[in-house]
């Protein structure tokens, strides 16, 4: 996956990526249009809220400003090299505005999270599908790769570690995966262990397995 996330940015070159895809029917669509009006289509689908029962907004809370420390933080995180959003503007060209930059990026972000709008243009993601296996032609059999803003990054990973700081005394002691300076190679083991115990005592031993689809993908 790396290596076609690379091609895609322009790293290397790729071949000919397949110009088919199956519709909700099975019907293989093949003319280019049909094939972007389902991509459009799954994508509106994959990300739209069916929630019959929608969370009431209660009224506006105002929390802290976003500080310039967060916005450096934000931006240390970024990776160099990663392709622009639809915008166009790199995370070097950002880099390179210095303290001029992150002031302007503080007050902007902070006009969008008082005002509660972001701009449409922020709003903007491209989709890139990088097949799962080698000709793929259903949707589902594909990665979704979101290129954004990288302003709208800053922001997302403001407003998440602000989240993150407030869930963290809420999550379990024994939830092990995606909590951070938690690893999962431990209990694996002492899993591994518990199942081999279990078959030598022959003893029933009961697994749950819960695959929510596309909920970390």
């Amino acid at each position: 996956m790396f290596q076609e996330i690379n091609e895609i940015a322009g790293k290397r070159k790729s071949g000919p990526a397949s110009s088919c895809i199956k519709d909700k029917d099975g019907k293989m669509l093949i003319e280019k249009n049909e094939v972007l009006t389902r991509w459009a289509e799954y994508i509106e689908d994959l990300f739209q809220d069916d929630r019959q029962d929608k969370p009431h907004k209660q009224k506006p809370y105002e929390g802290p400003p976003i500080l310039k420390d967060e916005v450096r933080k934000a931006m240390k995180m970024m990776n160099h090299g990663r392709a622009a959003g639809p915008d166009g503007i790199t995370i070097e060209a950002l880099i390179a505005l210095g303290e001029w930059g992150i002031s302007q990026i503080t007050d902007l972000l902070n006009i969008i999270y008082d005002n509660g709008e972001i701009p449409e243009e922020m709003c903007k993601s491209v989709f890139i599908m990088l097949p799962k296996k080698e000709g793929a032609t259903e949707c589902s059999l594909h990665r979704t790769i979101s290129l954004m803003s990288h302003l709208t990054k800053f922001l997302l990973r403001i407003i998440m570690a602000g989240i993150r700081g407030k869930l963290r005394p809420e999550i379990s002691n024994n939830q092990f995966g995606f909590v951070e300076d938690r690893g999962t190679r431990n209990v694996i083991f002492t899993l591994t262990m518990i199942i081999e115990r279990a078959i030598e005592m022959k003893k029933d031993l009961y697994l749950c397995f819960i695959d929510y689809s596309k909920a970390f993908d």
